[in-house]
């Protein structure tokens, strides 16, 4: 079920994970971003947009984890973009034949296994590097790339109608998750990338986190803060004070105490064999 959280923007929010779909209407049809993880969901997705009189037009995956990546028939043929480091990251995915045969056994350990649709996993357009506009006929969408959690990740500032659709960022649930795998220092990156998102957080009134409750304007900066103490709590190698992790986690997601403690584990380590923080 579509839920209205401004003016011409719209959200489905996932069984799974609390993974939020964003839909933006434009003039000739709508800007699809994430669009969702279940086959049902996306069906339904599909469904409720061609009973409104809506077609898909252009899609945008926020970054190249395979949960942002998925497609369904019933969705149409529109182009699906990412940035050019999203695209060239998802290619050297698929690289792999057995690519979606891994995300197929990762998923059997989790109730959703079976119910993902995996075919047209990852079919993505690059665009050009430093390209600032989703290229549709609707209200301009900016892209906010960073190298923060994952390579070419981005955000979409919706700026007619502010609405800051934040990618795998600025969570109520999850903790913030550096990428530990491609970059020299995931920590001043992902503080680089909350710059980024500061800069237009005054005029944000909505933020749809890819994974997580929709916040209000009052929200904003709240979350940058959150996130800029756990990372720097992290790179001091100090027990972040996060109501996130630990006894205070919402129900249902403890686990991510789990991913904070691996991630903070695996920077000691990075941190102790180079010299350097985090």
């Amino acid at each position: 079920m579509l839920r209205q959280v401004a003016e011409g923007v719209l959200i489905h929010e996932s069984e799974f994970c609390q993974s939020n779909a964003v839909v933006v209407h434009g003039r000739a049809g709508v800007l699809l971003i994430d669009p969702g993880v279940q086959n049902h969901e996306l069906a339904c997705l599909a469904n409720d947009l061609s009973d409104s009189g809506q077609t898909v037009v252009a899609g945008f995956s926020t970054h190249p984890d395979w949960d942002h990546l998925l497609w369904h028939p019933q969705l149409g043929a529109a182009p699906r973009y990412g940035t050019a480091r999203c695209s060239a990251s998802v290619r050297d995915q698929l690289s792999d034949p057995d690519a979606k045969a891994h995300i197929a056994d990762h998923l059997l350990e989790t109730e959703i296994a079976g119910q993902v649709p995996l075919d047209l996993l990852g079919l993505i357009t690059a665009l050009p590097a430093e390209t600032a506009q989703i290229p549709w006929d609707g209200p301009q969408a900016r892209i906010i790339e960073h190298q923060a959690h994952a390579p070419g990740h981005a955000a979409l500032f919706i700026e007619e109608r502010g609405v800051l659709v934040a990618g795998d960022m600025l969570s109520d649930v999850l903790v913030p998750m550096l990428d530990l795998n491609g970059t020299a220092d995931p920590i001043e990156d992902y503080l680089a990338a909350l710059r980024l998102l500061e800069s237009v957080a005054g005029d944000v009134d909505v933020l749809v986190p890819g994974h997580g409750s929709v916040g209000g304007a009052d929200q904003v900066h709240a979350r940058i803060e959150r996130d800029r103490a756990y990372v720097l709590a992290l790179r001091e190698g100090h027990v972040p004070d996060d109501p996130r992790i630990g006894p205070s986690a919402k129900p249902g997601w403890e686990w991510v105490s789990d991913v904070h403690d691996g991630q903070a584990k695996r920077l000691a380590r990075r941190s102790e064999r180079d010299g350097t923080p985090g």
